[in-house]
């Protein structure tokens, strides 16, 4: 199928766009970036923008940096950019880490930050990461700005508190959990949607696990931390019993989804085993 008719504009600045955002979104504007979710969508008829405002060329959406603890990524950053570490450290190893279980390298190349998370799939990889570190989104309209933390942000399948009339500009990425971090993802084939996965950050004080922050996607309809499963593995070691234990807490507290894909049932099973294998590569990322 082809989408349809709709007139195609293309900011240079961001007040442009935000203006543009304005006068069109009361009759069905849209913003454009990466585009690897709304133009199949748009294929197929399932979305049908009157106006497309492209935000690919605005410099000051773009790249990533440091700022007070936490790092600020543009809306247009490509998953691409992540690969070879954006940042220094274990922030940047984590999400180069994350980022390669994104689709494919064509849809990587052309995919953003910021559309990965106001698209809000459930099996979006971004979306945990957001949720489990604590960051937030800046949105933007034509006369104002504010910021949202992640788990306010994602409200269901594909749902969010954005408004019409408004923009994800920045994504904010804190840093402070520690050195340690795990990441597993179990989908039917590479590059498939996640069927459940899991990211756990941690710090190591004298061999025992602190400010453990544990998160699930995929499974739910929004990701979330596992606060049951974060209490059991805080304060104790890294071991095999302690990563069965938290997985189990963390299976028995999930509402998992049922779709054409796998039951409600086999879900949760799912989880438990990206769970438990997350946190045993938070012990070695070979």
């Amino acid at each position: 199928m082809k989408p349809c008719a709709f007139i195609y504009h293309r900011p240079s600045g961001l007040p442009e766009a935000l203006a543009l955002l304005a006068a069109h979104a009361p009759t069905g504007g849209r913003v454009l970036a990466g585009g690897q979710s709304l133009v199949p969508m748009m294929a197929y008829r399932m979305a049908q923008p009157s106006h497309l405002i492209d935000i690919n060329h605005i410099a000051t959406l773009q790249g990533a940096a440091m700022q007070n603890g936490a790092l600020v990524i543009g809306t247009t950053t490509r998953h691409a950019a992540f690969k070879t570490g954006i940042c220094p450290g274990p922030l940047g190893a984590m999400l180069g880490f994350v980022s390669s279980h994104i689709a494919h390298g064509p849809i990587r190349n052309r995919g953003t930050f910021g559309g990965s998370l106001a698209n809000a799939d459930p099996a979006s990889e971004w979306c945990l990461v957001m949720v489990t570190l604590g960051g937030r989104v800046m949105l933007q309209h034509a006369s104002g700005t504010r910021m949202v933390a992640a788990g306010d942000f994602f409200t269901g399948v594909m749902a969010t508190a954005l408004a019409d009339d408004e923009m994800l500009t920045e994504a904010h990425l804190p840093w402070g959990q520690g050195d340690q971090w795990g990441f597993y993802e179990i989908s039917r084939r590479a590059g498939d949607y996640a069927l459940a996965m899991c990211l756990v950050v941690y710090r190591l004080d004298n061999g025992l696990m602190r400010d453990v922050r544990l998160g699930i996607g995929g499974a739910e309809a929004t990701p979330r931390r596992l606060a049951a499963a974060e209490a059991i593995l805080a304060g104790q070691a890294p071991t095999g019993p302690n990563f069965i234990q938290a997985a189990d807490a963390a299976a028995a507290m999930l509402k998992p989804m049922t779709d054409h894909n796998v039951t409600a049932l086999f879900r949760r099973d799912l989880v438990r085993a990206a769970v438990r294998r997350a946190l045993h590569h938070s012990l070695n990322h070979e």
